[in-house]
């Protein structure tokens, strides 16, 4: 009698030999494993990590130009203006962004990201941002990418100019959830700005936040287009209720929930930077953190996030030597 293959021979033929990511049908098998199979997806992740994306891991520090006081109601965040958020509006100069990219490059990242809590940039950030890159880049060994919002050509043209290498800009959950989750703008908007980043010649930086509600099939539809970007990163989040938001009494994503959502957005995109983000130390915690960064993620943020606290630097630095992942080294000459 012949077995059926399952999901992950399927996915061992398919993603791992031919190089090509999971649809849609398929990230719901991997989404539905049973608990005992998840060791072998990571593991099945990891080789596919391995093979399509090399075996270092990208570090990234981040720091928010301008915190609080959004004009947006995205229902995780408490920097929007309208939510009861103990966030409140702060803005950092350039000599104070110059030096977070210095102690950022410290720990061995390769990548410091700006980001703004804006709809979008008016002149005077756009004008700061310009100015901030060329300082970082005139004193530190570091590639900068930013998040400022929703762009039209002109500033993602003036960005890509200023030296801004990669732009972050996260659809955050699937199209269809999306009107759960924001109101004030569209998911169509987002990919727009997607589009005339890629355009450019911007590397695109796409993900998002799970466990805010969605159902398994939602989840399966975000990975597939998230895929459909081709991005070069996608950020992984997982949902940290936060205080005074719309989200702050969701519970948070069950462990092995978010283990099979990591090998399965993997699955669905084999040659594309995972990378840890947010909410991850809550989720996961250390012993799920390593099973993760061998099972399919080759990249993290360390330190703080834009609102709340992550790990110390060191500690994450640390778990990488002892999982012998080697950090990448940044290949360029200023």
């Amino acid at each position: 009698m012949t077995i059926p293959a399952t999901i992950l021979d399927t996915a061992r033929t398919q993603v791992l030999e031919q190089e090509i990511g999971l649809n849609q049908q398929q990230l719901m098998e991997v989404l539905t494993l049973p608990e005992e199979q998840i060791p072998d997806l990571m593991e099945l992740a990891h080789q596919v990590r391995l093979k399509w994306c090399g075996e270092e891991i990208e570090v990234e520090g981040i720091i928010s130009l301008k915190t609080g006081g959004c004009p947006e109601d995205c229902h995780f965040c408490s920097q929007s203006g309208l939510f009861e958020s103990p966030v409140r509006s702060v803005w950092l100069d350039i000599p104070n962004l110059v030096e977070a990219a210095k102690q950022t490059a410290k720990t061995g990242a390769t990548e410091f990201c700006i980001v703004a809590a804006v709809k979008g940039p008016d002149e005077r950030l756009m004008t700061q941002l310009e100015e901030a890159v060329l300082a970082i880049h005139s004193e530190v060994e570091i590639e900068v990418a930013a998040s400022i919002g929703t762009l039209n050509k002109e500033q993602v043209d003036r960005l890509a100019a200023a030296g801004v290498h990669r732009y972050n800009h996260n659809l955050e959950t699937a199209r269809s959830y999306f009107p759960e989750v924001v109101t004030t703008h569209t998911w169509e908007e987002r990919r727009e700005t997607l589009r005339l980043v890629a355009e450019a010649g911007m590397e695109v930086c796409s993900g998002g936040i799970l466990g805010m509600g969605e159902t398994l099939e939602q989840r399966a539809e975000f990975a597939v287009q998230l895929a459909e970007l081709d991005p070069h990163e996608v950020p992984m989040n997982f949902l940290d209720p936060r205080p005074g938001t719309p989200f702050a009494d969701r519970e948070l994503m069950d462990s092995r929930d978010a283990l099979r959502s990591i090998g399965a957005f993997r699955l669905a995109m084999p040659h594309t930077m995972l990378r840890f983000a947010g909410g991850r130390e809550l989720t996961l915690g250390d012993k799920g953190s390593e099973q993760a960064l061998l099972g399919g993620i080759n990249a993290m943020i360390v330190g703080n996030y834009l609102t709340t606290l992550g790990r110390p630097m060191e500690d994450d630095l640390d778990m990488m030597d002892r999982l012998q992942l080697p950090i990448k080294v940044l290949n360029k000459v200023i």
